[in-house]
């Protein structure tokens, strides 16, 4: 007869043996496994527990050997099992990433899902549980330019340094032109918004005309000065300065951060900043428009009043530019370079 190893229990873990033994909050196949621990270190043997406890001797065994070897830990967890074997072997996975990263299919630009399932010989949901493991989506596609101005770093250092540290007793605005706002009213009446259902519009729309906005972002509180004109030349540039020197305190330098627009170096502008001499022009490299601040306003009011807007004339759109600019100011929030 084979005898089993005796299991003696310390006083700590008697006492935890017994409260998961006889305890009603925990896991049953604790309760169990505690069970079998209390039972053989009272001296029962291996074949009588398994009668008591209504599982099989080999059960038994095996929890008896594994807290012989790993104590109160070896009970709360189960040992790792290997699972099932995989289907699709790694060669495979690795076929289908290298795939799906160097090749393109013959009818198209880009794999789908379905595409390379046909031509990998699996499933759909396959292909997109490797694409998903290995972080793939060839669907996705960003835009990027790089700048090939060949003083970029000397430019952005400078506009940088301006955001950053700014000179003392001067004015930082960024400016730029937002061209070419186009005020367009759809050919019928949408739906409102309602429970259920978004708001909806015509994919068609009427032209009815443009105007270019000119801004001028300050860094230092956020207001923005505008100004919508209907043509985009240096004679509206010139004006929008002039507006720029009206609406800011004289005894202050202004440091204008603009882009590389022909306007912005046009002779007449550059003889008129020399008449100014508290204008200095900052100009940003070429293709590198995320430099300016003044874009990132731009965006917010395309979003919130442009894009989704109906205008029936362009003096309806400007009041309503008008308006944003006018409740903007009256709460602005500083952009921070990080």
């Amino acid at each position: 007869m084979n005898i089993a190893e005796p299991i003696v229990l310390s006083a700590e873990e008697q006492a935890t043996i017994t409260r998961w033994a006889h305890g009603r909050s925990f896991p049953v196949r604790l309760v169990q496994r505690a069970q079998i621990i209390e039972m053989a270190a009272n001296g029962i043997f291996s074949h009588n527990i398994a009668r008591q406890v209504g599982i099989s001797r080999s059960t038994v065994q095996l929890w008896r050997e594994r807290f012989l070897a790993l104590r109160l830990a070896g009970l709360e967890k189960d040992a790792p099992r290997p699972g099932r074997v995989p289907r699709i072997s790694q060669q495979k996975i690795s076929a289908v990433v290298n795939a799906t990263l160097h090749t393109k299919p013959l009818n198209a630009t880009h794999w789908s899902t379905r595409s390379m399932a046909t031509a990998q010989n699996l499933s759909e949901a396959t292909i997109r549980r490797i694409w998903k493991q290995h972080n793939i989506k060839p669907h996705l596609v960003r835009t990027f330019k790089l700048s090939r101005d060949k003083r970029f770093l000397e430019k952005l250092t400078d506009v940088v340094g301006l955001y950053l540290n700014p000179p003392d007793k001067s004015l930082v605005l960024c400016v730029d032109e937002k061209s070419q706002i186009q005020a367009l009213d759809r050919t019928q009446p949408g739906l409102p918004l309602k429970k259920g259902r978004c708001g909806t519009m015509t994919h068609d729309y009427k032209r009815n005309g443009t105007t270019t906005l000119f801004a001028a972002l300050s860094m230092l509180d956020g207001k923005v000065i505008g100004d919508c004109m209907p043509r985009h030349r240096h004679q509206e540039f010139i004006r929008f300065l002039k507006k720029i020197d009206a609406e800011t305190p004289p005894h202050l330098a202004l440091h204008l951060v603009v882009d590389n627009y022909g306007a912005h170096k046009h002779p007449r502008v550059i003889s008129w900043l020399r008449r100014h001499s508290r204008f200095n022009l900052h100009f940003i490299p070429t293709s590198s428009s995320w430099l300016n601040m003044i874009e990132r306003w731009f965006r917010e009011i395309t979003d919130k009043r442009i894009r989704r807007g109906t205008f029936r004339s362009v003096p309806e759109l400007i009041a309503a530019i008008n308006e944003y600019l006018n409740n903007h100011n009256q709460n602005p929030k500083v952009f921070v370079w990080t």
